[in-house]
């Protein structure tokens, strides 16, 4: 692995790269949360009031009172009938396939579907079908073919390596009566629908056949993930899933830090706004000045040059504007690299404006 640039984010815009300090449009800290005094002293609170780390499987005696508060703060952000905690994002799409193992005659997955689907789809103990990015008429052909069956869809809600939101309304259309939809909604949940509840209620589709995997780290910048389904999928979770059963679950200080934060992204309409202000604003700039720029609700903004010259000039402008340079090279994305730019909603536009004259120059 070829290690990434040391940074140390400061002041919610910025970080310190090579004895500078630079305006900061990257990560996936979209309300910058991470950084967020009240978060911060909920972190605090936490470890004063519980310390640090229960040391124990849930089912054994590490089980605690704030992780049945922050699931029911989750359960009902997310209007969900249930909520299951895991320590970190990645787990929660395993936990739910060794949950379901053998339930699904198919595992019919995006082609660019994040590895943490990948890595789930291997434990359903059915044949997997890989179908084209985005794409629901490959995924109806794929379902004509193979007849009646009883398939699992797994995508992404929002896709991290561009931006691009999965046409999920579509897919519920297709899916069988039997089927069920793993939706992998990382980057979606906190973001996107009327009321931050992601990718089904941006698609306006009920929850009924989705169950919707998040994390923590990411709109409400503390750590951990969660599966939110129905209360039986929970107790299938608790009795068959491995990895639920033997990890010990978050830390007790983080546990804390994230009822806060949902608390704070559910009174605080403003910080939603901000951040589709600040994102609707630099697309249509963008747009204007010659940028083939995806028109939907994201903030996340991928630019790719078409060569290693272009690569170079665009990174020397950005930091000649005071701008770290977000080229990062992910698995989705071009595997020669790119610039991946997100905005949050505490971006300035004196900000904005400085990354919109490097990028038009």
């Amino acid at each position: 692995m070829i290690e990434s640039p040391e940074l140390q984010q400061v002041d919610r815009t910025y970080v310190q790269y090579k004895g500078r300090k630079l305006i900061y449009f990257a990560g996936c800290d979209y309300f910058r949360m991470a950084s967020h005094p009240e978060v911060l002293k909920a972190v605090k609170d936490g470890l004063d009031q519980y310390g640090l780390n229960v040391a124990a499987s849930r089912l054994t005696t590490g089980n605690h009172k704030l992780y049945g508060l922050l699931e029911g703060s989750l359960a009902n952000f997310f209007g969900a009938e249930s909520a299951l905690l895991a320590s970190n994002g990645y787990a929660p799409n395993l936990m739910v396939a060794q949950a379901l193992a053998g339930q699904f005659s198919h595992a019919l997955i995006d082609e660019r579907a994040h590895c943490a689907l990948v890595d789930a789809a291997q434990l359903l103990d059915c044949p997997i079908i890989k179908f084209k990015h985005r794409s629901p008429d490959d995924l109806g052909q794929i379902l004509k073919r193979l007849g009646k069956i009883k398939p699992l869809f797994m995508t992404d809600g929002m896709f991290s390596h561009d931006g691009s939101i999965a046409p999920l309304q579509e897919y519920v259309h297709l899916l069988p009566a039997q089927g069920l939809i793993l939706l992998d909604d990382a980057h979606g949940a906190g973001i996107l629908g009327k009321t931050g509840r992601g990718t089904p209620e941006h698609a306006g589709v009920p929850r009924k056949q989705i169950i919707q995997t998040i994390t923590l780290s990411k709109a409400f910048g503390v750590y951990g993930g969660a599966v939110l389904g129905s209360n039986s999928l929970k107790k299938s979770i608790v009795a068959k899933s491995r990895l639920f059963v033997g990890n010990t679950p978050l830390p007790l200080p983080l546990a804390n830090a994230a009822i806060q934060s949902i608390r704070i992204l559910k009174a605080d309409k403003n910080l939603r706004k901000r951040l589709i202000q600040n994102t609707n604003t630099f697309k249509v700039a963008l747009n204007n000045g010659g940028f083939e720029i995806q028109n939907n609700s994201s903030p996340v903004v991928p630019i790719i040059p078409q060569n290693a010259k272009q690569t170079a000039r665009l990174n020397q402008q950005l930091l000649t504007s005071g701008i770290y340079p977000p080229f990062i090279k992910y698995p989705g994305g071009p595997q020669s690299g790119y610039f991946r730019f997100v905005f949050s909603s505490e971006h300035t536009q004196e900000q904005l404006n400085l990354l919109l004259k490097a990028l038009l120059v």
